[in-house]
């Protein structure tokens, strides 16, 4: 499924952590370097969390998929991140749990289709279901939000907009997660 990946990109942050965001697949510099979110989307959501004054090592951050999907970009010598298939996200689904089931978080945030799919067990349409809060088979509260990656691939004033309401979502989870920790 994954031949070309150079390694699995497990997730990171505190046993225990109050949150668990949840994206889709690592990307070219997360598979280079062996942590998420450390590429493009990596560094929006590392400025999302400083402005919620957040620590990033409070939070654990993961991916649905542990390995890099990819095909050549036309020109040149760069990777293209392409879609995991339904399959493959299945083929890491004991992953992902095993990592719920390690850090026990308050709450989980589904950050795109991918991670929602795989953290309910059915499919979600995140544009009409962002901001809620749905629940897993296991009664964990699942907020339901956008990848950062899809807020890089808009205009700049689109862009803005849609960073403003991705900031309100993981705003919201914060709340939730401080809520049930006291």
């Amino acid at each position: 499924m994954f031949a070309h990946a150079t390694q699995t990109v497990f997730g990171e942050g505190p046993i225990g952590a109050a949150l668990m965001l949840v994206g889709e697949t690592p990307g070219d510099q997360e598979d280079r370097q062996g942590r998420p979110f450390v590429g493009p989307a990596g560094r929006l959501l590392d400025r999302a969390l400083a402005e919620l004054g957040w620590d990033r090592a409070t939070t654990y951050v993961t991916n649905a998929v542990k390995h890099f999907k990819w095909v050549p970009a036309p020109r040149g010598k760069r990777r293209m991140h392409k879609t995991p298939a339904q399959r493959e996200a299945d083929a890491c689904e004991h992953w992902l749990e095993s990592e719920i089931a390690l850090v026990q978080p308050q709450a989980l945030v589904a950050l795109g289709a991918t991670a929602a799919r795989q953290l309910l067990k059915r499919p979600v349409a995140v544009l009409r279901m962002r901001g809620q809060w749905l629940e897993r088979e296991d009664r964990r509260p699942v907020l339901i939000t956008l990848h950062p990656s899809a807020l890089l691939r808009l205009q700049n004033d689109a862009r803005e907009a849609a960073y403003g309401a991705w900031l309100e979502d993981l705003r919201r989870a914060g709340r939730f997660a401080a809520a049930t920790a006291q």
